[in-house]
């Protein structure tokens, strides 16, 4: 098998709150997750870490600061870990959304 290759069928889902779970692969630094948000999410706070990722499925409509902004399938999304870009994440009633998601490991 190719040590370079991510195999997220071999991972345990995590859940750190209702309506969220993902499969975490760190190396070098760096966080790969594949993330699942369904229409449970309430999130408790702002999140201010930083995010670069590709919605690969469905619809996620991200809050920051008041301003919502709606990313659809084939959409990439670059968050600067900044106080001006905290965010909430939410999902219409009945879906859910599947995003890649790459990230620094010293933010998670």
């Amino acid at each position: 098998m190719d040590s370079r290759l991510i195999d997220f069928d071999t991972l345990e889902w995590q859940s750190p709150l209702p309506g969220a779970r993902f499969k975490r692969f760190e190396q070098d630094g760096r966080v790969v997750r594949l993330v699942e948000f369904t229409d449970q999410l309430v999130e408790p706070d702002w999140c201010r870490k930083g995010h670069v990722g590709y919605v690969v499925e469905g619809r996620v409509t991200i809050d920051f600061s008041g301003t919502p902004v709606t990313y659809e399938a084939g959409d990439a999304l670059f968050i600067r870990a900044e106080e001006t870009d905290k965010h909430m994440a939410s999902v219409a009633k009945g879906e859910k959304v599947v995003l890649f998601m790459v990230e620094d490991a010293a933010d998670h």
